[in-house]
């Protein structure tokens, strides 16, 4: 991964366009991956998916390290904190208040409905 702001940004963004790329981070939220795991459920020759991981460290997504003769991917969830910063800059996507929504859905629910 790049010491460049800006550059760390492109990296993951690149990274997470991807649907196989997005679907492998979702694996890896359960536990760290064995690389042959990994690529069970995909359609795609090892290979392919040994370049989708490649890519994934690259943006520092996940680590990899060899343990004996396998190869575990682990996921990296602070590396999606530049992109998650970025994105909350734009001041429309503040965290939902799920408590004042609820409010909001039972105060709807007890009003009268209109016939």
């Amino acid at each position: 991964m790049t010491d460049d702001p800006s550059s760390a940004l492109d990296a993951v963004f690149a990274a997470l366009a991807d649907p196989t790329r997005r679907a492998i981070l979702t694996m890896l939220l359960e536990d760290d991956m064995a690389v042959t795991d990994v690529a069970e459920p995909f359609q795609m020759s090892l290979a392919a998916i040994s370049k989708h991981l490649a890519i994934l460290a690259e943006a520092g997504l996940i680590s990899q390290e060899k343990r004996g003769r396998v190869k575990w991917c682990k996921l990296e969830p602070a590396a999606m904190e530049g992109a998650i910063v970025w994105i909350q800059s734009f001041g429309q996507f503040e965290p939902l208040d799920l408590e004042a929504f609820e409010r909001f859905l039972e105060t709807e629910l007890q009003a009268p409905q209109p016939e």
